[in-house]
């Protein structure tokens, strides 16, 4: 078994294109949009923002995920990894660049899932970067990693489908153009099925969808909106993927897409140890530098290794997905683990910077803010842990050894 983790040339050319682009043409633009001290006005903002994207589609770097027939550079989930990580070196990085979440997800899902019809009605214009979409999925009555327990539900009337429910933290709904909205049509299946739902194309905005309020978090306002659907008609032709295949279309596209969070959260982790270094190497207390301290050395070492791990499990994991081998398993370990050391390493770099880490002088503590949250997007940490011990005691009574279920490696 080869193990090589160096790229081929012309990969490695596309990473420093990203990296290059992202420092000196993103960053130096939005310099001063999280800059509370900074008024932008949001003509502005726009204006910067969809000028960058535009330059990023002369560049060559758009749409990194998706195929090459389809406008996109046709890079892997291995490649992805590398372009993502970069690109999230800057918070604006993967929207510029068309491969930002919630519509990287969906453009995989359209691809997958749609007919031609769909595809050139709402795929081609996500492509283009006419249009942006969300995924309403998540409700507040029931736990959100839980899908077979929505209560959302369509009834069947005519050519059309009548649907009342309830949705919350559906990120990008105040700007999306449509929605991939999960809805349960089965009746007749016990709850608790995984055949009780079907995906719904909606277009928004529409009578019946009723935008309540975006969620006020610990971070502020973060484009996830709460939705109370009443009465919302939608013909039968807009049904993603076929009936009843709501949880299969939502399982396919959360596996990559909770791989591509922790290829971002890897740019935000690496970040964070930079800083802590730096730190360390220009702050004097107590009779010498702070990276002259074991103590402080110790968070470095541990920042350090953590930081290796993740990026390991996610190379692996995408591996795996770009041979259509079984994924499930390491995307769910990658996720769980690349989210706590993505805490616990902006913890450790704003302790390294005393009151200046808690302050909103640097970037940490919004970081820190952020980063609580990915411990339960895509999957609370403790449903990953349980499906990962589900499937390490399938692999022992199928074969009376665990190896499967941990990456499949030989040795």
């Amino acid at each position: 078994m080869a193990i090589d983790f160096t790229l081929a040339p012309e990969h490695e050319e596309i990473r420093r294109r990203v990296r290059d682009f992202i420092r000196n043409t993103v960053v130096p633009a939005v310099k001063g949009f999280d800059d509370e001290t900074t008024v932008t006005t949001r003509d502005e903002y726009l204006r910067v923002i969809f000028d960058l994207r535009e330059k990023a589609r002369e560049e060559g770097l758009w749409l990194p995920h998706m195929p090459k027939e389809w406008g996109g550079m046709g890079l892997g989930h291995v490649e992805l990894a590398m372009v993502q990580s970069e690109a999230a070196k800057t918070r604006l990085g993967p929207w510029i660049l068309n491969c930002a979440a919630p519509d990287e997800g969906n453009m995989h899902t359209l691809l997958h899932w749609a007919d031609e019809e769909q595809k050139d009605k709402y795929l081609r214009p996500l492509l283009e970067g006419r249009k942006m979409s969300c995924f309403a999925m998540t409700e507040p009555e029931v736990a959100g990693s839980d899908p077979t327990l929505i209560r959302t539900h369509a009834v069947k009337d005519g050519d059309e489908w009548v649907i009342n429910g309830h949705k919350w933290f559906i990120s990008n709904a105040r700007r999306a153009s449509f929605a991939i909205l999960i809805a349960r049509t089965e009746t007749d299946v016990p709850e608790g099925s995984r055949g009780a739902n079907t995906a719904f194309l909606v277009d928004l905005p529409q009578e019946g969808w009723n935008d309540v309020r975006e969620v006020e978090t610990m971070h502020g306002s973060t484009g996830h909106s709460e939705i109370v659907i009443t009465d919302l008609r939608v013909p039968d032709g807009q049904i993603l993927g076929g009936r009843g295949n709501g949880h299969r279309l939502g399982q396919y596209r959360l596996g990559p897409a909770r791989l591509a969070h922790c290829m971002r959260w890897i740019s935000q982790a690496e970040t964070a140890l930079d800083m802590m270094v730096d730190r360390a190497l220009n702050r004097y207390s107590h009779g010498s530098l702070l990276a002259d301290k074991q103590g402080v050395q110790w968070l470095i070492a541990d920042s350090a290794m953590e930081l290796y791990q993740c990026k390991l499990m996610v190379l692996h994991a995408a591996s795996k997905i770009d041979k259509g081998e079984d994924f499930r398993t390491e995307v769910s370990m990658a996720k769980h683990f690349v989210a706590n050391s993505l805490n616990r390493i902006i913890d450790r770099s704003i302790q390294v910077h005393g009151a200046l880490g808690y302050s909103t002088d640097t970037p940490l503590a919004n970081m820190f803010q952020h980063a609580r949250w990915a411990r339960f997007a895509d999957g609370a940490d403790e449903i990953h842990q349980m499906r990962i011990a589900e499937r390490t005691i399938a692999a022992y009574r199928a074969t009376g050894s665990t190896n499967a279920a941990t990456g499949g490696l030989p040795l």
